[in-house]
């Protein structure tokens, strides 16, 4: 989770950290998370001073307890709100966008990340487009093969939110095969030579609007395509199969035309998000087969990296039902045969 990794390129930034104490501070994703004090944006009820109004989707609304604003802050490309709450710990909202907390942040950072990458056998090099907190660095590191990891980031200003104040989700930049790139993301991918990476790791949304713009661009997928090996891998987030315009068929069609390999949706729950699930969408080129249903390279239990501990959600069960899904989704992958 994290900013994007694509836009303009960056100059240099400048980060203020700053402490608040006022309980009566209240932030909402409809004034794009900026401080309010001594009053509350239009669309958060005054009658819970002191609470966060995550409202992502349409007509809801997740209520977070604010115990205290811990940083704020603007950088030339996006504002970025950290507080720590009463029940979730801390909680990151990027241009009013909740991107993590750090209660559940692991089910999507582990998922996004080994779905890919215990697919694939001995995967060596992997680019990571987006994710400034570093929890999918610190999930990639796990994997002894790997032996080169790029991190394509355009704001300092999250990496340096992220080590200050998640040092728990950072500690994948002190992994040594960590190259970290202040950059757009489409242009470094299209900078790379053809079969350069293994896995291709996206972790860009806010939330899943642009991604799904992101996977509807054939040009973009074009270039991931080539920047991959032949069997690589791309991971991407993808819409919530609860959301209520839910469409992945054309997504999965277009991304088969592309790529060439495998293709599959996958879900898995994170109740951070609206709806409290969350999807991914994993492509392999064309080349050794792929077959993401069943990994085939799991995960060593004495084998952490810089992580302080083993994986949170994800084992090889887990692995698998992820690719497990409801009728209503089977149907709207492949109407066809219903």
């Amino acid at each position: 989770m994290g900013s994007s990794g694509v836009g303009q390129y960056p100059t240099k930034t400048q980060v203020q950290f700053e402490n608040f104490d006022d309980e009566n501070i209240v932030t909402s994703a409809a004034n794009n998370g900026k401080k309010e004090c001594n009053g509350t944006p239009k669309d958060t009820s005054p009658a819970l001073p002191g609470w966060y109004a995550d409202v992502s989707w349409p007509g809801e609304a997740h209520i977070y307890k604010m115990e205290k604003i811990i940083f704020q802050g603007k950088s030339e490309f996006q504002e970025l709100l950290v507080f720590e709450s009463s029940r979730h710990g801390k909680v990151a909202i990027l241009d009013g966008y909740i991107q993590l907390t750090e209660n559940d942040e692991f089910a999507y950072q582990e998922m996004l990340t080994h779905l890919a990458l215990c697919s694939v056998p001995n995967p060596k090099k992997v680019l990571l487009v987006g994710g400034g907190d570093g929890g999918i660095l610190r999930e990639i590191s796990r994997h002894s093969s790997v032996q080169h990891i790029d991190i394509c980031e355009i704001d300092t200003m999250v990496i340096d939110v992220y080590k200050k104040f998640f040092p728990d989700i950072a500690i994948g930049y002190e992994d040594p095969r960590v190259h970290v790139h202040i950059r757009d993301g489409i242009a470094f991918i299209n900078s790379v030579p053809k079969g350069t990476y293994d896995v291709i790791i996206l972790d860009a949304f806010q939330p899943m609007g642009p991604i799904a713009e992101v996977l509807a661009d054939k040009c973009f997928l074009d270039s991931v395509a080539n920047a991959l090996r032949p069997g690589g891998v791309l991971s991407a987030p993808a819409d919530s199969l609860w959301h209520k315009n839910f469409v992945v068929a054309d997504t999965i069609e277009k991304c088969k035309n592309i790529f060439k390999g495998s293709v599959n949706y996958a879900w898995t729950t994170v109740p951070t998000y609206a709806s409290g699930v969350i999807g991914f969408m994993l492509c392999s080129t064309k080349g050794p087969p792929v077959n993401f249903k069943c990994p085939i390279n799991p995960l060593n239990p004495e084998q952490n990296g810089v992580a302080k501990g083993p994986p949170k959600f994800y084992n090889s069960e887990i692995h698998s039902a992820a690719f497990c899904l409801p009728s209503f989704v089977e149907k709207a992958i492949d109407p066809k045969r219903y």
